[in-house]
């Protein structure tokens, strides 16, 4: 693996990390915070559009599969802001898919349209889910989640058959005179699921920052009181499912398109496991979170591990870094440059003293 992609991929990490650590501490940046936001805002737009054009092919690959999970991992913390965690997420993620593949092939339904309308689908079966598994809480609103998945995934073995559907008409290219785009490119697939993906979070941002999501904190954190002050607390967590669904839905639709096949095992337990460490080991408390869990896992195994032929090791070195985040970072990598700062302020008093 060429330093250049080493570097690609330290620099998302660092930049994921800069704007969880602006995000958790309101004194960092001081007077200048909103610079600093700006010039974070430049940096990351600049590293995101060079960073396919000094990759490799594959790498050009693995850089569409990362903006397409990090829609994955974002909507998954907006349900998670109530307070629940699910293990059928993927599962919408793959209903997404399923649904655009059949409504562009069987019903010739333009490709964009069907993406649409395939996400908007995915938001109305997580509502209809919605009855029986919010009965539940906890850990059994988790095992319920999980059933609800592996039953609608073994439907599509069974009724459309374990292979998946293949021959997924794409993106359509774009033609204006000379001007061509290719979508079926990985670059110009990137940059479209890229903008697609940027949307896509700052409307989730923007939700979690509403009166929306302030109520989504409120049932999380003290739901028995949010119910006796008039928040419909099964609504709240509806909300949130159909949100999150909605755009699950619409990274599985991006997905099917890009690879033109889809298979019920991608969207397996195992894969979910992923989406749930990738998380975790992130955390929840900002948005840049889960986007730095993922990253940063993404880098260690498909570059680090996979460059030292050791691949086949992610689910025992995912394992062991659950459970060293859990030990020693139990809110996630985003919390670790703010506790670097506070390292460095507790220690200047200290050489002041001396």
């Amino acid at each position: 693996m060429s330093v250049v992609t080493y570097a690609v991929w330290l620099a998302l990490i660092a930049l994921a990390l800069a704007a969880a650590a602006l995000a958790l501490d309101p004194r960092l940046g001081g007077p200048y915070r909103r610079r600093w936001w700006q010039g974070l805002a430049l940096a990351s737009a600049v590293v995101l559009a060079l960073s396919p054009h000094v990759v490799t092919f594959s790498q050009q690959e693995l850089l569409v599969f990362l903006a397409i999970n990090t829609l994955v991992v974002v909507s998954y913390r907006l349900l998670a802001l109530t307070g629940e965690f699910s293990l059928g997420h993927v599962v919408m993620m793959g209903f997404g898919a399923y649904a655009s593949a059949l409504l562009s092939k069987q019903f010739a339904i333009p490709v964009p349209l069907s993406i649409i309308l395939a996400a908007g689908l995915t938001g109305l079966v997580a509502f209809v889910l919605a009855f029986p598994l919010f009965r539940m809480k906890g850990f059994y609103f988790l095992i319920g989640s999980f059933a609800a998945g592996e039953t609608i995934r073994l439907l599509w073995k069974a009724f459309i058959g374990p292979k998946g559907i293949s021959r997924i008409p794409g993106v359509p290219d774009i033609e204006i005179g000379a001007f061509e785009i290719h979508f079926w490119e990985p670059v110009a697939s990137y940059y479209l699921v890229l903008v697609i993906a940027a949307v896509s979070i700052w409307i989730l941002w923007r939700i979690e920052h509403s009166h929306i999501g302030l109520t989504f904190h409120a049932v999380h954190w003290r739901d028995q009181l949010a119910g006796a002050v008039g928040v419909n607390t099964w609504r709240t967590r509806t909300q949130a499912l159909v949100l999150a669904s909605f755009f699950a839905g619409l990274a599985g639709a991006l997905l099917a398109h890009y690879l033109t096949t889809v298979n019920p095992n991608r969207f397996a337990v195992h894969e979910m496991v992923f989406v749930l460490i990738w998380v975790i080991v992130g955390g929840t408390a900002t948005i840049w979170g889960p986007i730095i869990g993922l990253v940063t896992l993404t880098a260690i195994n498909e570059v680090l591990l996979r460059d030292i032929g050791y691949d086949e090791l992610r689910p025992l070195f995912y394992g062991v870094l659950l459970v060293l985040a859990m030990l020693f970072l139990p809110n996630g990598l985003e919390t670790l440059p703010a506790r670097v700062v506070r390292h460095f302020r507790r220690a200047r008093p200290l050489e002041s003293q001396s």
